[in-house]
């Protein structure tokens, strides 16, 4: 869709604290109220904006996001240094896939939920295409682009664990991690090694880069369909511990 070059701005790059900061909790808040900082919603050009609250869920505040034809994601900046082989982990449910969905075309490059991990890929190291690529992107949206992401997905059909190259950009992975209707309605964990899914993405000897963010949503602004996600608490996960 064409989020995908949206869901990488906004997040401030520089100035970071060296050390991983804490992913500003949810369950932390009142339902109603507004997301906790960092956290920022994103909305691509030109398309409508998906609903953002906190809501409550048997007891805990979690993030809701609907999309009616419509697109966007809750992004929040970190700095992460890949060495502390950190993972990502949190918990998300859907009420319905995508049905018409297709990953593999810009025209269905839909999803029930979605959550991206930024990595701070310096321009110098990519192809020259991608650098000429990406130095029109930061003309349009501004220097903090990142150079590559990880957009994990709730599909409609592929199996899980395919992976491929976003239809929109070769800097974006897509990563089925559910498919289907079997766990709709169901919360679901997941935790994933960044740096082993990096490697897989980007290539085993690809240079390790700070994670820069992670953002949160869905979109069905492509097929035109609607669907609803929320998502629980983010958590990093390093040597040191979770953050």
């Amino acid at each position: 869709m064409r989020a995908v070059a949206l869901a990488l701005v906004g997040l401030p790059l520089a100035g970071l604290a060296a050390e991983p900061p804490a992913v500003a909790a949810f369950s932390a808040q009142s339902p109603g109220s507004a997301l906790p900082a960092p956290w920022r919603v994103l909305v691509p050009p030109r398309a409508k904006a998906a609903s953002f609250a906190l809501a409550g869920d048997a007891g805990v505040t979690v993030l809701r996001v609907h999309s009616e034809a419509a697109a966007g994601t809750a992004a929040h900046a970190l700095r992460v240094d890949p060495a502390g082989r950190p993972t990502l982990a949190w918990r998300w449910k859907v009420d319905r896939v995508v049905d018409s969905a297709d990953l593999a075309v810009k025209g269905g490059d839909d999803f029930a939920a979605r959550v991206y991990v930024f990595f701070a890929v310096p321009a110098a190291e990519l192809p020259l295409a991608d650098r000429i690529r990406l130095a029109i992107a930061r003309l349009v949206y501004g220097q903090a682009l990142p150079g590559a992401a990880i957009c994990y997905v709730w599909d409609n059909r592929h199996p899980v664990g395919a992976s491929s190259w976003s239809p929109y950009t070769d800097r974006v992975r897509t990563v089925v991690l559910e498919s289907g209707p079997a766990r709709v309605g169901q919360w679901v964990d997941e935790r994933r090694d960044l740096v082993a899914d990096y490697r897989a993405a980007f290539g085993a000897r690809a240079p390790l880069h700070d994670i820069s963010g992670i953002a949160a949503g869905n979109d069905t602004d492509q097929t035109r369909e609607s669907a609803t996600a929320w998502f629980g608490d983010f958590r990093i996960e390093t040597a040191g511990g979770a953050r």
